[in-house]
């Protein structure tokens, strides 16, 4: 089982803290870190000093960091076009010696497009398909050769579709919990499909739509990695538990239920059951990124008992 550091800087937090913590989530052994790309806080956080580009955000990490994987949960469609996504992935893929994940979404969060003025199109899903052509298309046109694309919402013609990613090819995560287009695009496009906040019966579900949706599609459903995101709030006893979670301005029993939240054991157990359901791989939420302790936690007493 794969444990990943997944963060949501638009709470509030500065690039030094964001690279304090992926210092940390390297030295403890964990797989990789992850972040959102959101503009706009969520809730009643303040959210400052203010929000932290995603991209921008990993091509620093990838120059001080050397050996875990970077990524996003999901950088959203409507923030950047095609052709310059598959730009800079490339270029932050050559800044970390080839140790990039794209995640990408079709985007969501309306308030933010409207805080920063960015387009928020009605027809999301279908301009996310042509995102995944493209930028897939691009990275895969052999030097020396152009792509063109032609669809209903973008155009390129004789595209020298460079630069080139440093990896042969960039893992591609898609995730959510649509029924039917969801799974589709994962079946076609994704090198892994992650499930985020979903209980143990619901993951089981989607996981067996994706799988289904890459056979139709040609492909082994074993070609993908299924993943999970979850909050966490782990402790040594209830006490610690209880303040992690009023740090986060969350309840114990809510989180129970619908994260990783307890001692480290009932954390192990609740993850072995997503495992049953078919997870390979879990992306641990991490809220008060302030708090390394948690993570050192969770690396020496629950990560210990999975890898």
């Amino acid at each position: 089982m794969d444990l990943r550091i997944f963060t949501e800087p638009q709470q509030g937090a500065t690039y030094d803290t964001l690279l304090t913590v992926a210092k940390a989530t390297e030295d403890l052994g964990f797989d990789a870190f992850f972040r959102s790309d959101h503009y706009l806080r969520m809730g009643s956080v303040d959210g400052l000093p203010g929000p932290t580009d995603a991209w921008i955000t990993l091509a620093g990490l990838a120059r001080e960091t050397k050996r875990i994987r970077l990524g996003t949960l999901m950088t959203a469609g409507t923030f950047r076009l095609p052709g310059v996504l598959a730009i800079q992935v490339a270029q932050v893929d050559q800044m970390s010696g080839g140790r990039i994940e794209l995640g990408l979404g079709a985007g969501w969060f309306e308030e933010e497009h409207k805080a920063y003025g960015i387009p928020f199109p009605k027809e999301k899903i279908g301009r996310l398909e042509e995102q995944l052509e493209i930028v897939t298309g691009l990275w895969a046109t052999e030097v020396g050769k152009t792509f063109d694309f032609h669809g209903t919402y973008y155009d390129l013609t004789e595209s020298p579709a460079l630069p080139k990613p440093a990896q042969a090819r960039v893992p591609v995560l898609i995730g959510g919990h649509g029924a039917t287009r969801t799974p589709r695009l994962a079946g076609r496009y994704a090198d892994e499909f992650n499930m985020p906040f979903a209980s143990i019966e619901d993951t089981e579900r989607q996981f067996g739509r994706v799988r289904a949706a890459a056979e139709e599609a040609g492909r082994p459903a074993g070609a993908l990695t299924y993943s999970n995101a979850l909050v966490a709030c782990v402790g040594k006893d209830d006490a610690e538990v209880a303040r992690r979670a009023a740090a986060i301005g969350r309840e114990v029993d809510d989180l129970k239920a619908n994260g990783l939240a307890g001692s480290p054991a009932e954390v192990v157990e609740k993850i072995g059951r997503y495992a049953e359901a078919g997870a390979q791989r879990i992306y641990f939420q991490i809220l008060d990124l302030d708090d390394l302790d948690h993570l050192e936690l969770i690396s020496s007493r629950v990560q210990s008992q999975l890898t």
